[in-house]
């Protein structure tokens, strides 16, 4: 049951029928690959010792990690227990640690040694190891097989080894020092028959007792066999083994504190983010020609929202992400579902935005490349591996802390993060292990003084009713209410509600945005909601509507500056009218219209008046109407029936999604969860079945009784030779039930890559699908594909 739920990848359908079915499974390298990313340090140290050992006993390998005894030993066995249950490295029957085989292949050389003497001297011929055995003194005798076994057992003595080395020449004795503690070198290129350059003296002497071996086949340096150079580090090297994390400074602090925290940063994120994205709807962000949103778009879009650069990115990333943003041609814009999304509440809001960030395959906050340049948002490019599995090392890393502590100060979860995920790829602009994540998860109130929130406590137990449900709690509903002030300011405490955004905005000027919102009136933006079709009187009834009582507002709904202000705005609005015609100004006042003429900042307008209420422009009407108002004057422009036009602000949707970052391909793929997984209850009764089973299901032979259990089966097995059963089964399935599935395939140029394909449709010898990878129709030779993995 724990290797299934640590698993999860090998027990989805078609379910296994037996245990040596599920251990074909587990010894997947695409189901390796899946489960390396979320090793621990000391997870992954142990495993890269047994790797390098492997076949050992458990003795050796805690000889290797000094770990005998004491504290060390009792953690050692506990970092076994978690790789067996991953079915990596596992005790068998002979008092061995056996090794998944894949996991061998995740390191070039584990701990820096090379392959062990039975494997380099597996083509060597019989006299070659009589003449090494000679060499060291031993007689030999017997087969190929006793002589080897002969000399595996002197070499792998540490003390007959330094003894050997003790008395060879001074050339070959440093030479073999030094190469013991080196990476062992390759080389790919095969000989053919060509001429070897004649090996030192130093090198001869080792190869003629086997200390070095070379292979006939290739060139390169002599390899060192790891019995060898683990004699010659000495009995004082020992392989790195870190099962305790690093010290994090903490600080007291309790759980309201961190609920206080974690609300003013969530709420000051969901503000934040609602204002970016109904900049975004208001004008759509250009996007640059080599795709994403550029520095200058950001820049506009953090001044109209009063944020920084991080958290428009987070917001932009987040809510492509959800399905709230989309490209639009040469703009990304906002969609049909933003609409429905802005006009939730802030909790809804929130944790719609939350669970995005946790499912992004990059970090939104990495705003730099290795060379210091300026990144794009949206750029669809492919993301850093395991930005994901960094998320979660880091709610793992929250997590650890003591209750009732936090960090003193939240860069040391960075190497917290370090220790829980060390294969994850860090930002190049992290000046501590890192930073940029935990900034997002502090920005996103996931983490909040140091320690674990609600919100990622809610995030890490992965389920959206934990979440949603999470954010109601800590956010308090939106108000549609605002406190009026005689300094032409409107205060709004908490999150406003869309349609006060909507008001407030049409009437006044966002100066800022958070826990609390405050938006100054003027007379420009008293005159912009005039144009757009309001009168005094409705704005005014509009905002005594909203308007907080207070003691000096009990007669009047609105402070008399704020009140007065609206009336001379509105008595001054129309005075002058522009209509088309290239264009006329007329009015009902001949003195006002005499100014117009006369004023010298109008006068490249071309103005000249026809009659006492009637000028003439040569300038288009919407050029006039910009010059009359930034001249002070509040124009309005005419329709062609006379009546006045109202400018009202043009929605704009997009319909085409933006393109989402490819995972990397191959064995560094790093998976969240796997498509067709099963609940823990289902996984409880796939082991009972499995245990009930027979340890072996034979495989199907039709001329023996045991058919296929598909015809899909039979016909994929007659042409895909290359495919074990399981596979056979994996991919009959998927084509039977028209799901995904992921395959190593190797085409006619002979590049082997993995892809996810779709669509799947049987045309024997061939698979016709789409290729998530080219995004397009394929067509596959079943007998290429090499390897088969649920999506």
């Amino acid at each position: 049951m724990r290797v299934l739920a640590s698993r999860p990848d090998a027990a989805v359908e078609p379910e296994p029928r037996s245990v040596g079915e599920l251990a074909d499974r587990l010894q997947r390298p695409a189901s390796v690959a899946l489960v390396i990313p979320r090793l621990t340090l000391p997870e992954l140290q142990v495993a890269e010792g047994a790797a390098a050992l492997a076949p050992a006993t458990r003795d050796v390998l805690a000889n290797l990690l000094d770990a005998t005894d004491g504290e060390r030993a009792h953690q050692l066995e506990s970092v076994l227990r978690e790789l067996a249950d991953r079915a990596l490295v596992w005790p068998g029957g002979d008092g061995r640690l056996h090794v998944a085989a894949p996991l061998r292949q995740v390191w070039a050389a584990p701990l820096g040694l090379d392959a062990p003497l039975a494997r380099l001297l597996a083509d060597t011929t019989s006299t070659d190891l009589g003449r090494m055995l000679a060499a060291v003194g031993i007689t030999s005798t017997g087969t190929k097989q006793k002589r080897l076994a002969a000399l595996i057992d002197h070499h792998g003595d540490p003390d007959r080894v330094t003894a050997l080395v003790a008395k060879a020449p001074a050339a070959a004795r440093k030479l073999l020092e030094q190469r013991a503690r080196q990476a062992p070198e390759r080389s790919a290129r095969i000989l053919y028959g060509l001429p070897r350059p004649d090996p030192g003296p130093g090198e001869r002497w080792a190869l003629e007792r086997g200390l070095l071996i070379r292979d006939g086949r290739w060139y390169g340096p002599a390899r060192m066999p790891s019995e060898v150079a683990l004699a010659l580090r000495g009995t004082g090297w020992h392989a790195p083994f870190t099962p305790v994390p690093p010290a994090v400074r903490t600080r007291p602090v309790t759980g309201s504190a961190v609920d206080r925290e974690a609300t003013a940063a969530a709420m000051a994120f969901a503000a934040h983010a609602s204002s970016v994205l109904a900049a975004c709807a208001a004008a759509p962000p250009a996007r640059l020609k080599s795709g994403g949103v550029g520095a200058r778009e950001l820049s506009r879009l953090g001044k109209a929202a009063k944020c920084d650069d991080t958290v428009v990115r987070i917001a932009l990333e987040s809510a492509a992400a959800a399905g709230l943003l989309a490209r639009d041609g040469d703009r990304v814009a906002a969609t049909e579902a933003y609409d429905g999304w802005a006009e939730g509440e802030p909790a809804d809001r929130l944790a719609a935005l939350l669970r995005a960030w946790w499912t992004l395959p990059l970090t939104p906050g990495g705003s730099r490349d290795e060379e210091g340049k300026a990144l794009p948002a949206l750029a669809g490019a492919p993301p850093l591996g395991g930005c994901v599995q960094a998320r979660h090392g880091l709610l793992a890393s929250a997590a650890r802390l003591p209750a009732g502590e936090g960090a003193s100060d939240p860069a040391d979860l960075g190497a917290l993060i370090a220790w829980q995920r060390p294969l994850v790829d860090q930002l190049a602009q992290d000046v501590s292990p890192f930073a940029t994540l935990v900034r997002e998860s502090e920005l996103l109130g996931v983490v909040a003084l140091g320690a674990l929130s609600p919100l990622g406590a809610a995030l890490d137990a992965d389920g959206p009713d934990a979440v949603a449900a999470a954010c109601r709690r800590l956010l308090p509903a939106s108000t549609g209410s605002a406190r009026f002030g005689s300094d032409l300011t409107a205060v709004v405490a908490g999150t406003p509600s869309t349609p006060l955004v909507t008001l407030l905005d049409s009437v006044a000027d966002r100066e800022a945005t958070g826990t609390a919102s405050v938006w100054r009136f003027s007379p420009d933006s008293v005159r912009r909601a005039l144009d757009a079709g309001h009168t005094a009187d409705t704005l005014t009834a509009d905002l005594a509507a909203v308007a907080v009582a207070t003691a000096a507002t009990t007669t009047e709904p609105l402070p008399q500056p704020l009140a007065y202000l609206i009336r001379d705005t509105a008595r001054g609005h129309g005075r002058v009218r522009v209509v088309s015609a290239a264009c006329v100004i007329h009015g009902a006042e001949p003195a006002l219209l005499a100014e117009l003429a006369a004023h010298r900042r109008l006068a490249p307008l071309g103005l000249r008046q026809l009659a006492p209420t009637v000028l003439i422009s040569r300038t288009p009407p919407d050029e006039t109407l910009a010059a009359l108002r930034s001249a002070g004057y509040a124009p309005v422009a005419e329709e062609q029936d006379g009546s006045v036009r109202i400018e009202r602000t043009r929605r704009h949707r997009a319909t085409n999604p933006l393109p989402t970052p490819r995972r990397p391909a191959g064995p560094r793929r790093k998976a969240v969860r796997v498509a067709g997984a099963r609940t823990a209850t289902d996984l409880a009764a796939v082991a009972a079945r499995l245990l009930a089973a027979p340890e072996e299901a034979p495989e199907p032979d039709p001329d023996d009784g045991r058919p296929y259990a598909s015809d899909t089966e039979e016909i994929i097995a007659g042409h895909a030779r290359n495919l074990s059963f399981t596979d056979v089964r994996q991919l009959a399935h998927a084509v039977n039930e028209k799901q995904p599935i992921t395959v190593e395939y190797t085409a006619t140029s002979g590049n082997t890559t993995v892809r996810t394909l779709s669509r799947l449709e049987l045309d024997a010898p061939y698979l016709h699908a789409w290729c998530h990878l080219r995004d397009a129709e394929r067509v596959f030779t079943l007998s290429r594909i090499h390897g088969v993995m649920p999506s």
